[in-house]
């Protein structure tokens, strides 16, 4: 087979030419990410060979091997693991072909440090580690035999846009990724360097990892399994640097959960917590990345009902003593242990969440948890009834009440004197809920308001449905029961109201008028400054809900009519109700009517249903006003 020659997907294009033009800090960590996709190679042929034994049956020792060439100036890292065939370099060195790849380069192109330079920290995030190779190379050959299959490949490029690819034969199982130094980085052909930079990132590999070959070969690694040992013998250090490696994160752990369980089944366990979100943090599948290990042997990183989808951004490893070692990712699924241990874990992790949430001095290290994760963990209140009063207490929220997130109980204990409602509102950012006339009488009465931003909160909430005795109420649905709350401004003067009469006439008036448009319209105890808003009758829809599923075209049938709201303390509404009373008012008010509408409309961030025919309306108003 002739050699073909490949180009790089875009994004791989763009990541590669920020790699190569960037200075970096921490340029050593390279190595770090070879060395750990060498183990993963490793731990996947070993989890391969308890079925198919004859993969490994010709070298068995499982090992990294770090090999230098002073004179041709190379840097290789070799494995004798799973190995990769032509289909595995394309779809690995030659793609990003994960969820979340738009967001993780707008995120690279954005990361500059105050000296120009880019963070390519964000590297790691992304699970693209392989990349990091040209920090320290201007080319990268990669040698490899995928186990069971004949022959091997040879991969090959400069970083600059292209890659090629050809059969090769005489390859032993595994990979070898030989590194071509750039100049002035000879410091990575030093023994003694690269055993320090080994001994620094990944001391903690169960694997050997090897200088040389042979019988001359120096272990560089201690290569026993992190979590067997106690945690009295492993550093903060160790710690963090084994989050590296499991997670393939550059972050460092926001907590770290480290455990054995004992009893009828024991397991250990050290999770993460990461302090960045994950890339893939909401890609549709909703999988975890916590590996499932049996008496040290590695098994998957996928085992549905391992971890429940709402902690699916927790790092780290689980290791059964119990499960059988054979045991296929099929049987995982239906497997009653597998239940008690994802159960043990659920409760720890939130139980070690709500300390850190009860922790007021620290209030500001558990915000940067729910900031990061709060969408996520709110999946959980209708996913798993079982822990949702756990649940309820972890969430905060951000309120019209300022800046700092609040807690439920936060919320109950300062609610007005007849007020027996927690008060939300939802929609896509917080300026604009804050800038909705649905909160002006609210915040007249000093009525405290959920603001509610993640597309989650319109499916836990109806599921919810109350919290401490108190029903979660839309202010965009249905009355605002406003008036038997005590304080805030003072009952306006009679002078400045409608007269009733005359705002009874208004309301016949809109209503004949918007009669197909509409479900209702009524006067507002809500509104305070504006004129107009539209809000949902009591059985209906939530507005915001209805937008979302329109959105992503899951909404059957026609949108449900509003409700339209007027002000009867706003001038134009006292105006509006004085033409009202004249002859001829239908028609005189037929445009106010449907300019009233298309304003509620606008506010709400709804499409009008006939632009022209507002724009229309609205050019006539202004003539009339200027006339």
């Amino acid at each position: 087979m002739t050699e073909e020659r490949l180009s790089f997907q875009a994004e791989v294009s763009r990541l590669l030419d920020i790699v190569a033009h960037s200075l970096y800090s921490e340029k050593e960590v390279f190595l770090r990410e070879l060395v750990s996709n060498a183990s993963d190679a490793c731990d996947r042929l070993r989890y391969a060979a308890l079925t198919q034994p004859e993969l490994s049956a010709d070298d068995p020792n499982l090992k990294v091997r770090l090999l230098v060439d002073k004179d041709l100036r190379t840097l290789t890292v070799a494995d004798n693991g799973i190995g990769m065939n032509r289909e595995d370099l394309v779809e690995n060195l030659g793609t990003i072909a994960r969820s979340g790849t738009a967001a993780f380069m707008k995120s690279l192109e954005g990361a500059e440090k105050a000296d120009g330079k880019k963070d390519v920290n964000l590297i790691g995030q992304f699970g693209v580690g392989f990349y990091s190779a040209f920090m320290a190379a201007d080319k990268v050959t990669v040698l490899t035999r995928k186990a069971g299959e004949p022959h091997g490949w040879r991969w090959e490029s400069d970083g600059k846009g292209e890659f090629t690819i050809a059969e090769a034969d005489g390859l032993s199982r595994g990979t070898k990724i030989v590194l071509h130094l750039r100049q002035g980085d000879d410091e990575y052909l030093d023994e003694a360097r690269l055993g320090g930079i080994v001994r620094k990132y990944s001391d903690h590999i169960a694997i050997p990892i090897l200088f040389g070959e042979g019988d001359d070969a120096k272990a560089l690694n201690s290569a026993s399994a992190l979590w067997t040992r106690s945690k009295s013998e492993i550093t903060a250090d160790q710690y963090k640097e084994f989050y590296h490696h499991v997670g393939h994160a550059f972050d460092d752990p926001w907590l770290t959960l480290h455990w054995r369980a004992e009893g009828a089944l024991e397991y250990t366990n050290l999770l993460y917590v990461p302090s960045t979100k994950p890339f893939d943090l909401f890609d549709p599948k909703r999988a975890h990345r916590v590996k499932l290990y049996v008496k040290r042997v590695f098994i998957t990183d996928a085992a549905e009902g391992l971890i429940p989808p709402y902690l699916r951004f927790l790092r780290g490893v689980v290791d059964s003593e119990d499960l059988p070692l054979n045991i296929s990712r099929e049987m995982l699924q239906h497997n009653p242990m597998l239940a008690k241990i994802k159960a043990g874990i659920t409760r720890r992790v939130l139980s070690e969440l709500s300390k850190k949430a009860k922790d007021t001095e620290n209030a500001a290290e558990y915000d940067s948890f729910w900031e990061n994760f709060g969408a996520v963990l709110k999946e959980g209140l209708y996913e798993d009834y079982e822990h949702r009063d756990e649940l309820l207490k972890l969430l905060r929220f951000r309120t019209t009440a300022g800046e700092e997130l609040v807690s439920l109980e936060q919320y109950v204990a300062r609610m007005k004197e007849g007020q027996d409602a927690i008060y939300t509102i939802s929609g896509d950012d917080i300026d604009t809920l804050l800038r909705s006339p649905q909160l002006e009488g609210f915040k007249a009465k000093g009525v405290e308001v959920l603001l509610l931003t993640d597309p989650v909160d319109e499916f836990w909430m109806p599921s919810v449905g109350v919290y401490d005795g108190k029903p979660f109420k839309s202010v965009t649905r249905g009355g605002a029961d406003l008036g038997k709350i005590k304080g805030g401004e003072t009952e306006k003067p009679e002078e400045e109201k409608t007269p009733e009469g005359e705002l009874t006439d208004l309301l016949a008036l809109l209503k004949l008028t918007l009669s197909d448009a509409v479900k209702d319209v009524r006067k507002s105890e809500r509104l305070t400054d504006s004129a107009v808003c539209l809000v949902a009758d009591d059985n209906d829809m939530d507005m915001h809900l209805e937008r979302l599923l329109k959105q992503h075209k899951q909404l059957n049938g026609e949108a449900g009519k509003r409700i339209l709201e007027i002000n009867p303390s706003h001038a134009l509404i006292k105006r509006l109700a004085e033409r009202a009373k004249g002859s001829g008012a239908t028609d005189a008010l037929e445009d106010a009517a449907w300019l009233l509408l298309d304003q509620a409309r606008i506010v709400e961030g709804e499409p009008l249903p006939d632009p022209a025919a507002f724009a229309r309306r609205l050019a006539s108003a202004m003539e009339k006003g200027l006339a």
